[in-house]
């Protein structure tokens, strides 16, 4: 992890832990063009693990190619729930909204998630369930994947858009090659 994301971690971690119970969601962030496709694992080049640890990603960033297809093994190995979403800044500044009112809800407790109150209907067929596929939401110890396709070159990243974890530095880019 860089100095500068190290000690915007530490500050962030210094913060008491009823500010990270401080979020809503409405599905919507997961449907951004700009940032690529599902991708089919039978096309995938390589697969890529990414760790997510309190505050940071391993690796920091990834190099892809324009229309390459990549697995990516997730692991929460950190002590609260944590998000790998890939998408442009704009679409995680849009859906950090969308996660404050999951914390708000009780959906997301610190180092758990309240799966029942993730199929809450929200109006207008939106739910909190957090299934789109340029993302996942993980407790600590959980494990999935993601495929996707980076069909567009662009300003993409990775980032947890649980409230504050990306303003405390967990993002990473996506550098195309």
């Amino acid at each position: 992890m860089s100095a500068s994301k190290f000690m915007v971690a530490a500050a962030f971690l210094s913060i008491s832990a009823p500010v990270l119970a401080a979020v809503g969601h409405d599905n919507a962030h997961g449907h951004g063009a700009a940032s690529g496709s599902p991708g089919r694992i039978s096309e995938a080049s390589r697969t890529i693990k990414v760790e997510m640890y309190d505050m940071y990603y391993e690796p920091e960033s990834i190099s892809v190619k324009q229309g390459e297809t990549v697995r990516f093994i997730v692991e929460n190995k950190g002590n609260i729930v944590h998000e790998f979403n890939i998408g442009t800044p704009e679409m995680h500044e849009s859906h950090q909204k969308e996660m404050m009112m999951m914390v708000e809800h009780g959906v997301i407790q610190g180092g758990k998630l309240n799966h029942d109150m993730m199929k809450m209907d929200m109006g207008n067929g939106h739910s909190m369930k957090h299934d789109d596929p340029n993302s996942v939401l993980l407790e600590p110890g959980q494990s999935q994947e993601v495929v996707w396709k980076f069909s567009d070159k662009g300003n993409i990243e990775f980032a947890c858009n649980v409230p504050g974890h990306y303003q405390a530095g967990m993002y990473g880019d996506v550098n195309f090659e």
